[in-house]
């Protein structure tokens, strides 16, 4: 389905709208929600028959500074600090504007989306996600994207938030001054339809599930398996080349080092976090688990028929069982569980000596080989996973301004188009190394409340 722009000097459609959403996922919804506290029209565009996108395949995990949930944990925390944070990970590389407008925004967002709308937050301190500095990762009771995805959407139509679902948005329409005019959507009879409006904010994907941009953009991944949502095809991008529009950090990806195979399910990086190992076909590690899951995706697609196995004893079995999307995942058979390291070699398909070298280095202190550090050794019986490495989520997109307006090549923006979240450039930077954890829902959340406020102004 062809995604087109159309250059006009007026629209004439059967309904109008302060503020046209394309895209119902936490960024979507979150401006939606915002708009709806500050008293401004909008209607939300999604493609799918009920909101979901890549926020409910995703852990529903959220950075955030210097919320009411991290102070009445008693964990000190500072935009500053996770600015920093967000940096380091990504090098220097990530936008600076863009960092200091998420990091300042997201603590507000979290919190008016507690206090306005009912979303209950806990932060997650039973271990640190890699890069970050302090605990920070924020989660719903479900502990899930899909738990999160559906406190958003009940908050909205607590709200009165109009959702039109199965109304895949694909013709936008602008004047020869470059305003936004309205949106065409197609009806599932095939039917299209015009939406006029004030303004239109793009909260709708990322281009992973094109495989000709990822094949254009993306060249490392264009054979891998892709996890994310079929909805992120690049619409917004698509739409942005044919404007004339900035495009930036391209490069830029969350992948994952820990999708299990065949079954098809994500498997928690805490478990890497602490202490869990990954095994090659010849019985050898090969990185730093430590480091990230989303290069671990690239480490991982390297190794001897893209596949390895996720190595951990009954602690932190017990440790991983506290997420519900791990014990699911357990349901469905991924889990294979070995008495001796003899049974494990076998199923491997490697030598009993060499990986009982390996794993014989997994013991407190600091690993020669990649500098891991580790807390204890791995005990016997011993449990394994067979992973690959996934593409998630791509990280680059419209360039956006602080206040999500997108921008031209001149750095000039668009009178009334705003982007966020997967249809915008993150902070990751420009390569899969620079995602730091929960990149992708921090973008999506601040920048749906950001956005809100600029569409509200």
């Amino acid at each position: 389905m062809t995604t087109s722009v159309h250059r006009i000097q007026s629209l004439d459609a059967p309904a109008h709208t302060a503020v046209v959403i394309v895209g119902a996922g936490a960024c979507g919804l979150t401006a939606a929600l915002t708009l709806a506290h500050l008293g401004k029209e909008c209607v939300i565009l999604e493609r799918d028959a009920m909101p979901a996108g890549s926020t409910a395949l995703s852990s529903g995990f959220v950075p955030a500074a210097v919320t009411q949930a991290q102070k009445t944990q008693g964990i000190h925390d500072s935009a500053d600090l996770f600015a920093n944070d967000i940096q380091l990970k990504a090098r220097g590389n990530a936008s600076s504007l863009l960092v200091k407008a998420y990091t300042e925004a997201i603590g507000p967002a979290m919190d008016a989306l507690s206090i306005h709308h009912g979303i209950p937050w806990q932060v997650i301190d039973t271990f640190l996600y890699p890069g970050h500095s302090v605990h920070r990762m924020h989660a719903v009771p479900e502990k899930t994207g899909a738990g999160l995805m559906m406190r958003l959407q009940n908050a909205a139509e607590s709200a009165g938030v109009v959702i039109l679902t199965q109304a895949r948005a694909t013709d936008l329409y602008v004047n020869h001054a470059d305003k936004a005019l309205g949106i065409g959507f197609i009806r599932p009879d095939g039917r299209l339809e015009k939406l006029s409006c004030e303004k239109v904010l793009f909260a709708c994907n990322g281009f992973g599930g094109d495989a000709d941009l990822v094949s254009d953009y993306l060249p490392q991944m264009r054979d891998a398996l892709y996890a994310g949502h079929i909805g992120n095809d690049g619409s917004a991008i698509k739409w942005g080349r044919q404007l004339g529009a900035q495009l930036s950090d391209l490069g830029g990806y969350q992948g994952h080092g820990s999708w299990a195979i065949p079954q098809g399910a994500l498997i928690t990086w805490a478990l890497m976090m602490e202490g869990a190992v990954q095994i090659n076909a010849n019985g050898e590690r090969f990185h730093d688990e430590s480091q990230g899951y989303s290069e671990a995706a690239v480490h991982v697609l390297t190794q001897p028929f893209g596949m390895v196995w996720n190595i951990f004893d009954d602690q932190l079995l017990k440790f991983a069982q506290d997420f519900p999307d791990f014990v699911e995942a357990q349901a469905a058979g991924v889990i294979r569980s070995f008495k001796d390291i003899e049974a494990l070699a076998k199923y491997i398909g490697c030598g009993a000596k060499k990986l009982a070298d390996t794993l014989n280095l997994v013991r407190e202190g600091e690993d020669q080989q990649t500098g891991r550090i580790f807390k204890r050794n791995l005990s016997l019986p011993l449990h394994a996973i067979r992973v690959t490495g996934a593409l998630f989520h791509t990280q680059g997109g419209l360039d956006i301004n602080a206040h999500c307006q997108v921008m031209r090549p001149d750095a000039s923006i668009f009178p009334n188009l705003l982007a966020a979240g997967g249809a915008a450039r993150g902070v990751s930077g420009n390569d899969v190394w620079g995602y730091l954890s929960g990149n992708g829902l921090l973008s999506a959340i601040a920048g749906g409340y950001i956005a809100a406020h600029t569409a509200a102004e």
